[in-house]
C-alpha cells in the first residue's frame, strides 16, 4: 500500500488510484525480471551426464505417480484442500482492510507482523517435531489456525483484534507446510518399496503443482466474490452495502474453514505415513537395496568382465577403531543377513570413498547410508549408526547423489556423532558387501580387522574369482 499511494495522484481514502496500482504492478514486474535474469546469469551448475535431463515430466506422469502411491495421493488431497482454503483467506485480507475497515494503509503493518511471525514459527519447528509427532504438530496447528480464523471473523472494525486473529491464523501455517513437505518427501521411499522404483522428481513436483492449483482457485474465488460484493475499482468502504459485506465475510471465513476441515479429515483417515512407518520402510529398503540397482547393465558387464582377474584394494572409509561386524548392535548386520563386512567405531565424522565406484543408493531423505557399486560390479553399503534412520537426516550431510561416479578418497558425507548419541543411537559405521545372482563372484580378504585406522588405509582386498 505505501507503493500504491506513492504512485497515486489521488489517495482515494487510502485505497490509491489506477496510476498507483499500475506503479505497484510495474515495480513488482521489474524486481521479478531483474532477479530472475540475475539467477540465470550468475548461477553456474556443473555440466555432467547426471544433470542432463533427458526425460520430460508431464502432467500425466505426475497423475500416474499419484494414483499408484496411495500415501502420496492422501497427503496431496489433504494439501490441495488446505492450501486452497488458506490462499482464499490470505488473498481476501487486503480487501478486508480496504473495504470492510476502510484502513488500507494499515495492511502494511499487519503484513509485516505476519511475516515476522512466519520466520519465528519456522525456527520453532525442529523443537516441536522432536517433542511431538508430525501428526500432533499438524492437528495442533490446525486447531490454532481455526481459532485465529474465528477471532478474525468476529473482529469487525477493531484493528487490534484483526491483527491478533490474523497473527494466530498465520502462526501455524509454516508448521503445516513443513509437515506436509516431509510426508511428501517420505512418500518417495514408500513408493520405492511398493512399486520397486523411485519417482523422486515426479513426487516432489506434486507440492508446487498443488500450490499453483490452490492459488488459481483462490484467485477466481476472490475475483468473483469481490465483484459480487461491490468491491471494484473506485469503490470505498462507505459504499459497500450490508448485503455485500455479508457475501464477502461468508466466502472469506466460511469457505476456508470448510476446506481446512475437509483436508484435516482426509489427513486423519488416510495419511498413515508417520516417522515410525517411514523408518520401517527405509529399514526394509536397506535390506533389499541391492535388488533394485539402476544403471547400464551392459556397460557394467563389460567393465566387470575386463577386471575379473583384478584384486581390488578397499580402504577404510572413516577414521576409527576396527570391529568385527558380528559385534554391532544392529541385528541385520551382526547376523550376516546384510552380507559380509566390517565395522568401525569412528573418531571422526567424515566418510570417504574406500574405492572407485558409482553411487547406486543414496537415501536422500535420511542421508545415513550410501550404496556403492565398484567399477568391477561389486555392491557394498556404508551405513552410519544404528537406527539413525529415525533421525530423519538431522546431523548428516551428503556430498553425492545417486548415479554419481566417485574416485577412491572422495568425500562422500559427514555426520555429527554428538547428535547421534544425543538421539540415543550408536554411531558405529558398518560396511557390508552384498552377493546376488547378478554380481561377480568374489572373495574378501581382510588385511586388517582390528586396531585403529585412518581413512585411506587398506583394510580389505577384494579378489575376483
Amino acid at each position: 500500500m505505501p507503493l500504491v499511494l506513492f504512485f497515486s495522484l489521488n489517495s482515494n481514502s487510502g485505497n490509491g488510484d489506477g496510476r498507483g496500482w499500475f506503479g505497484f504492478a510495474a515495480t513488482v514486474a521489474i524486481i521479478a525480471a531483474v532477479t530472475s535474469i540475475g539467477v540465470g546469469i550468475f548461477t553456474h551448475e556443473k555440466k555432467n551426464e547426471l544433470r542432463n535431463n533427458t526425460e520430460s515430466t508431464s502432467f500425466g506422469k505426475v497423475l500416474g505417480v499419484l494414483v499408484k502411491n496411495d500415501q502420496l495421493m492422501a497427503i496431496a488431497l489433504t494439501y490441495v484442500l488446505y492450501t486452497t482454503g488458506i490462499q482464499i483467506m490470505n488473498s481476501f485480507q487486503l480487501y478486508y482492510f480496504t473495504y470492510i475497515m476502510g484502513k488500507a494503509p494499515t495492511y502494511t503493518i499487519y503484513a509485516l507482523i505476519n511475516g515476522l511471525i512466519g520466520v519465528i514459527t519456522v525456527s520453532l519447528f525442529p523443537g516441536l517435531a522432536k517433542k511431538f509427532s508430525r501428526r500432533r504438530v499438524f492437528f495442533y496447528s490446525i486447531l490454532v489456525m481455526l481459532i485465529g480464523l474465528v477471532l478474525f471473523a468476529l473482529a469487525g472494525h477493531s484493528l487490534p483484534m484483526v491483527i491478533l486473529g490474523g497473527a494466530i491464523f498465520m502462526l501455524p501455517q509454516p508448521l503445516i507446510f513443513l509437515v506436509v513437505l516431509m510426508i511428501i518427501t517420505d512418500s518417495v521411499e514408500y513408493g520405492q518399496l511398493k512399486l520397486g522404483h523411485r519417482d523422486e522428481g515426479l513426487t516432489l513436483s506434486v507440492r508446487p503443482l498443488l500450490d499453483k492449483f490452490g492459488g488459481a482457485v483462490a484467485g477466481g474465488v476472490v475475483g468473483m466474490t469481490a465483484t459480487a460484493a461491490g468491491m471494484i475499482s473506485g469503490a470505498t468502504a462507505d459504499q459497500i452495502t450490508a448485503h455485500g459485506t455479508s457475501i464477502f465475510k461468508l466466502i472469506m471465513f466460511a469457505v476456508p474453514a470448510i476446506l481446512i476441515l475437509l483436508g484435516t479429515f482426509v489427513f486423519s483417515r488416510k495419511v498413515k505415513l508417520d516417522e515410525k512407518m517411514h523408518a520401517q520402510i527405509v529399514d526394509e529398503l536397506e535390506k533389499t537395496w541391492h535388488q533394485h540397482l539402476e544403471g547400464d547393465d551392459s556397460a557394467l558387464s563389460e567393465t566387470a568382465a575386463a577386471e575379473t582377474t583384478a584384486t581390488l584394494s578397499f580402504a577404510a572409509p572413516v577414521d576409527g577403531k576396527l570391529l568385527p561386524l558380528s559385534s554391532v548392535s544392529a541385528p541385520a548386520f551382526a547376523n550376516g543377513s546384510m552380507g559380509e563386512g566390517i565395522a568401525i567405531k569412528p573418531t571422526d565424522g567424515q566418510i570417504f570413498a574406500p574405492v572407485a565406484g558409482t553411487i547406486v543408493a543414496d537415501f536422500p531423505s535420511t542421508r545415513h547410508a550410501l550404496g556403492i557399486r565398484t567399477d568391477n560390479g561389486i555392491p557394498f553399503l556404508i551405513h552410519v549408526g544404528v537406527d539413525t534412520v529415525e533421525m530423519q537426516g538431522t546431523g548428516f550431510v551428503s556430498y553425492v547423489e545417486n548415479g554419481q561416479h566417485v574416485e577412491a578418497g572422495d568425500k562422500l558425507m559427514e555426520f555429527w556423532s554428538p547428535a547421534i548419541k544425543e538421539a540415543g543411537h550408536d554411531d558405529t559405521v558398518m560396511i557390508a558387501f552384498t552377493k546376488s545372482d547378478d554380481t561377480p563372484n568374489y572373495e574378501l580378504k581382510f588385511v586388517k580387522n582390528e586396531g585403529l585406522v585412518d581413512h585411506g588405509d587398506e583394510i580389505i582386498q577384494i579378489e575376483n574369482k
